[in-house]
């Protein structure tokens, strides 16, 4: 049994097809179907179930599969902390970040983060709060970069700053008129939320239900996207919340207010499995985000702030 055999088992898992995985794995697929056919015959096991289509795992395949998983990824490990004693800044970055952060904090800090450490292959993509702690729990990313606290006693959270929300209106809202804005202002206007499973949806609700009667509007879409909830707003009225950073290109100051008072804030964090050893590059990493931020993102906690959980 090899490594490479091991990884041919996680690739056709993933893809459910012998040419999916073959291309994947950039190889032929006479020769990935041959490698797998050889490792089951060498455990005397059957790990795929050839009769179903799409290919599936078997029972014990699919107890196999999760060790497979469980090896790749210590192995993985081994050669960062080999890598790591060459040069604690080069190698492989796995970031996940959460959708209402990435398109806004992302082209802050990675052009400058890319051309100090051109030997951090640095890879980001967008999931959700759920899928960020998933990946993270199964060794598939890094770091996390998301909204705190997650009060998972398996991670290590550094908090990197506290972003506060601001009220986006429709241009006829009577409620531009004023400079600031509280809670109280919110009553009886209709608030236009995120799909299910956004922690910023969760937080929006929490924000303006507390002095509502929950009339508020649910929108349900796939992605995500604050821009979508914006033109909705503008569309067909009431108003929705926006993370400040949003903002900071922003085009449309005229339709955004802040809250006054006590302000309503996410704290974003850089999250890690306990048991995470690539400490150099996350201190990098925070270090160029840090210096990036724009004037109002507040990077300790004061009274002023209101952090508002998940």
């Amino acid at each position: 049994m090899t490594l490479t055999q091991l990884e041919y088992v996680l690739a056709l898992n993933k893809h459910k097809n012998f040419k999916k995985a073959a291309e994947a794995c950039h190889i032929t697929q006479p020769t990935l179907s041959m490698q797998v056919q050889k490792l089951e015959e060498d455990l005397g096991l059957i790990i795929f179930d050839r009769t179903k289509s799409p290919i599936v795992a078997t029972l014990k395949g699919k107890i196999f599969i999760d060790q497979a998983k469980i090896v790749l990824g210590e192995s993985k490990k081994l050669k960062d902390i080999a890598l790591k004693t060459i040069d604690p800044l080069k190698g492989e970055l796995r970031v996940g970040i959460i959708p209402t952060l990435a398109p806004y904090l992302i082209p802050l800090f990675l052009d400058n983060f890319l051309k100090k450490y051109p030997h951090i292959n640095l890879i980001i993509n967008e999931f959700q709060t759920h899928e960020i702690v998933n990946l993270l729990e199964n060794d598939q990313l890094d770091l996390g970069l998301l909204v705190t606290p997650l009060e998972k006693t398996n991670f290590f959270e550094r908090v990197l700053f506290y972003e506060p929300f601001l009220a986006y209106f429709s241009p006829q809202n009577e409620l531009l008129k004023k400079k600031k804005i509280n809670k109280d202002d919110l009553k009886d206007q209709k608030v236009w939320v995120l799909a299910e499973g956004h922690c910023f949806r969760n937080q929006t609700l929490n924000i303006c239900t507390r002095n509502l009667n929950k009339n508020y509007q649910n929108i349900i879409f796939e992605g995500g996207q604050l821009e979508t909830l914006k033109n909705l707003v503008k569309r067909n009225n009431g108003l929705t919340l926006v993370p400040y950073l949003s903002t900071h290109y922003s085009k449309e100051l005229d339709l955004i207010r802040p809250f006054s008072g006590q302000v309503p804030t996410r704290e974003v964090s850089i999250v890690v499995n306990r048991f995470f050893h690539k400490e150099e590059m996350v201190d990098v990493l925070e270090e160029e985000i840090l210096a990036v931020l724009p004037e109002g993102i507040e990077s300790k906690k004061s009274k002023k702030i209101k952090v508002i959980r998940i």
